[in-house]
């Protein structure tokens, strides 16, 4: 045999070499045009007890409802359509509304109030939910297609449930093609009061095209307050990154953190409060007494002023410094131990060359592996969970378990020390480690994901089910269910 020939059969071995196994990995990758995601992945049990097969079949999340029955408290009809959108400022964007605005309107309970939302789908063609961010409510009414429920079509509607038992600063968005249809503006404002509530004011913050805007409103908005008055200013980060918000004219306290109170908080000067993609603060400010205005800035020239109408607010150069909630405010009791953990897992986020459903990319790993094969963490009812977030991916992700509050424990190694930081949107910057604990008392199949919602779409998203609860509904399929 010539060494020619030789040559041209170690290159078609070589070939095959290599293409053999990118097409088991290429075939390996790829979907079926409906799936549970209960088949999905691998369940870790975190050193808790396995019952095995017990995450396939038992309760439905379909009956895991708020109250079905009695008159609602709060009730608001939401109509989703496909418009045009256009902001105060004349500027025009193709996106959605519900009752033909973005944001959509507040919605406004107090503690203990039983809340109804009817959600109509008008002309949103993909369909459309309801996810209740940073609300812990049941899980049938947690709003993620293909999870919890099916995506409501076109001349369809759902209603969703809940009684508002927590007070705090919260929104509602889509969680159906989210990363879409939260961007071009199908989302707004919960907030539950309890019934001694100060005075407040609702900086819901987004990006339309560019623009960022407060309540839809792009530069400076006023707020009326007398001299002396003190006001709480909720801030909400409905954008896919971080933003920052710092207070001019006087000094200002953080007084709750994703819907929870600080404990003790100090006033802070001179310093800026990070916001992850999907969390909100309360920053309560002061008018000074003798006149003028307290500026509460959240970047690109927005902005508001409270103080009276006559008064005026300077922007203030954004400081470098920024409030550590590591060591912000003082200790208070958890109510729990989270020494006494019986579950222990790791969420570790990296990056890597592969396929994701046919796609070659550099995709996003949860403990090393691509999506679908990621983890299904399984807790029973009343386990404590510490929970390690890691990430070495070369990104910052804003990570989001729906249903729960975790508590901080450490960044890095260091010991939080501040009030207890309570988070269900936690900013996890390339190289940072942080641990978390909870408790398991939420049952059902909730996701745990990014909030860049365009990494949730590359796979960075995973779940945590209770055993003996499973979900009968389907990624894609006939309800064309694409929560993310």
């Amino acid at each position: 045999m010539s060494g020619r020939r030789w040559r041209v059969i170690g290159a078609a071995a070589a070939a095959l070499a290599i293409a053999g196994p990118l097409g088991w990995a290429w075939q390996d990758s790829l979907m079926p045009g409906s799936y549970s995601i209960m088949d999905m992945g691998h369940p870790e049990y975190g050193g808790g007890p396995s019952h095995a097969g017990m995450h396939h079949g038992g309760a439905s999340v379909a009956a895991l409802t708020g109250p079905r029955e009695g008159p609602a408290d709060v009730s608001v009809t939401l109509v989703a359509r496909a418009e045009r959108i256009t902001l105060p400022d004349g500027r025009a964007m193709a996106g959605y509304t519900l009752n033909h605005a973005s944001p959509g309107p507040e919605i406004r309970a107090r503690q203990g109030q039983l809340v109804e939302v009817r959600l109509v789908n008008e002309s949103v063609s993909g369909g459309v939910t309801l996810h209740w961010h940073g609300y812990d409510v049941p899980n049938a009414e947690d709003g993620v297609a293909g999870v919890t429920q099916d995506a409501v079509a076109p001349g369809r509607e759902h209603v969703y449930r809940f009684v508002a038992a927590d007070a705090g600063t919260y929104w509602y968005h889509s969680h159906q093609v989210s990363h879409e249809q939260v961007r071009l503006g199908l989302f707004g404002a919960l907030v539950v009061t309890p019934a001694d509530a100060p005075a407040d004011a609702l900086a819901l913050v987004h990006t339309y095209a560019g623009r960022r805007t407060i309540g839809g409103r792009p530069g400076v908005t006023a707020v009326p307050a007398e001299p002396g008055a003190t006001v709480r200013v909720r801030v909400v980060n409905t954008d896919q990154g971080t933003m920052r918000a710092w207070v001019s004219g006087a000094p200002y306290r953080v007084v709750a953190v994703d819907g929870h109170d600080v404990a003790s908080p100090p006033p802070v000067t001179s310093a800026a409060l990070v916001l992850a993609a999907g969390g909100r603060a309360d920053l309560e400010v002061t008018v000074p007494t003798a006149g003028g205005a307290v500026r509460v800035d959240v970047g690109a020239g927005t902005a508001l002023v409270v103080g009276s109408s006559a008064a005026a607010a300077p922007a203030a150069p954004e400081p470098r410094a920024t409030v550590d909630l590591l060591s912000y405010g003082s200790p208070a009791p958890l109510g729990f131990d989270p020494a006494a953990a019986t579950r222990r897992f790791e969420y570790r986020i990296g990056r890597r060359p592969g396929f994701l459903d046919g796609r070659p990319g550099m995709w996003w790993t949860i403990n090393g592996r691509l999506y679908p094969d990621v983890p299904m963490f399984m807790v029973d009812r009343g386990d404590v969970v510490r929970m390690t977030i890691a990430n070495d991916s070369g990104e910052a992700h804003p990570m989001h378990l729906h249903g729960h509050h975790a508590v901080v424990l450490s960044r890095n190694g260091v010991a939080a020390t501040g009030s207890p930081w309570w988070t269900d949107s936690l900013e996890v910057a390339d190289g940072e480690t942080y641990e978390t604990a909870f408790v398991a008392d939420n049952p059902g199949v909730w996701v745990d994901h990014c909030h860049n919602l365009a990494h949730a779409t590359e796979g960075l998203l995973a779940h945590l089910a209770y055993t003996g609860v499973t979900t009968p509904f389907r990624i894609g399929g006939d309800g064309h269910n694409h929560p993310e």
